[in-house]
């Protein structure tokens, strides 16, 4: 009887599964094609071929449905940028994240701007979909110290200079190179300004103003 039971909720668990990972892929279909802020319920029940109540069956509301989008995303972009390079210098390395990260935001639009935009008012993602973003985040504050760049501030300034340009592709050139190409530059010029701000800073710690 208890292995009976067992098997039985494990059969249930495996197509409850199913059942949210179909629903969670027809909404990535549907949001490609129409937009995120388009995401309707009926519409995705429809494309997926089971009925509105069935939806909310596995998902309580639309923002549990983008929850479930976000914490897939952040998956991916966790693993994406925890790949090796080949390459060693510190500085490649760091631009070869840079790369990576404008190649995985170019090759699907609505996730990129589920996971970096905020498009939608009211939706949060819940601490679990978000901790993978976060690892990601970490990875990128350990490439930079290893660099010798720690400040908070110029982490802060590294993901906005980054998203901004990729902001800025996604916008006005989609398809095209006009700011992907300017990631070299980009990261130059940020790792002189922060070599530049922490020899200054050195330099007031050794000889205080009076």
């Amino acid at each position: 009887m208890v292995v009976k039971t067992t098997e039985r909720t494990r059969w249930r668990e495996s197509r409850r599964r199913s059942a949210r990972e179909a629903i969670i892929q027809g909404a990535w279909t549907l949001v490609r094609e129409e937009g995120l802020a388009a995401l309707s319920i009926r519409e995705l029940a429809s494309r997926v071929g089971i009925t509105t109540p069935t939806v909310y069956a596995y998902f309580e509301s639309k923002n549990a449905i983008y929850d479930a989008m976000f914490g897939q995303a952040a998956i991916e972009f966790r693993d994406a940028m925890a790949a090796p390079h080949n390459v060693e210098d510190q500085k490649e390395l760091l631009l070869a994240d840079v790369h990576r990260f404008f190649a995985f935001s170019l090759s699907d639009t609505a996730r990129y701007q589920l996971l970096f935009q905020r498009t939608l008012p009211g939706f949060e993602p819940s601490p679990e979909s978000y901790a993978p973003a976060q690892q990601a985040l970490a990875g990128a504050r350990r490439r930079l110290a290893d660099i010798g760049i720690t400040a908070s501030r110029h982490l802060d300034l590294f993901t906005a200079l980054v998203t901004g340009l990729v902001d800025q592709q996604v916008a006005n050139d989609p398809g095209g190179k006009r700011w992907s190409q300017l990631a070299k530059e980009a990261v130059d010029m940020f790792v002189t300004h922060c070599q530049a701000a922490k020899v200054s800073k050195s330099r007031l710690l050794i000889h205080p103003a009076q």
